[in-house]
């Protein structure tokens, strides 16, 4: 149990997304607990740097984290028939939604009084996007939603050089295979 009033649990979606939004955070008072799910990722060996590369961060600051593992075909049939959708499509908008949910359900299970998303600081990403899935997960786990884009305020920017800093592994696409540019 990670009870608390100022506990936020964050979606992370891998370690370079991770950074600013850690640092924001824990710089406004709140106690971080980060949550890796995302089941979108492929192949498994992206999947795996991802996840690995996460840990490493976590461990070296001293952050709580899970990783919650789970099948990729429930994503694949939670975006079914939009495979063919462009980037901030449709597509997005649903796996958006998968990942928040899990993230609330999380933060509820847990005794977290919020949840939020790195995704958000990733200027390929629409804000308003997140922002609906994230308020939808809200109010279906009755946990609060603590609305925050990243990437405001140079967020992109500082996210980037904490990763240069860590020398983390950068990857070249979103995450799932719909996204990858050949």
């Amino acid at each position: 149990m990670i009870e608390d009033k100022k506990k936020v649990v964050l979606h992370a979606c891998c370690a370079v997304c991770l950074g600013h939004p850690y640092v924001f955070l824990r710089e406004l008072g709140y106690d971080v607990f980060v949550l890796f799910y995302n089941p979108n990722i492929y192949p498994q060996e992206e999947y795996n740097r991802r996840r690995d590369e996460l840990i490493r961060f976590c461990k070296i600051n001293k952050i709580g984290y899970e990783i919650l593992e789970d099948s990729e075909s429930v994503f694949y049939e939670c975006i079914k028939g939009l495979e063919d959708e462009p980037e901030k499509g449709h597509r997005c908008e649903k796996c958006f939604a998968l990942r928040l949910e899990k993230t609330a359900e999380y933060a509820k299970k847990n005794g977290a009084k919020y949840f939020t998303t790195t995704l958000s600081v990733s200027p390929h990403k629409k804000f308003s996007q997140i922002a609906f899935a994230a308020k939808n997960a809200s109010e279906k786990f009755n946990v609060e939603y603590l609305e925050m884009d990243f990437k405001k305020q140079n967020g992109f920017l500082k996210t980037n050089e904490i990763a240069r800093k860590y020398n983390f592994y950068r990857q070249k696409y979103c995450g799932c295979k719909f996204s990858i540019k050949l």
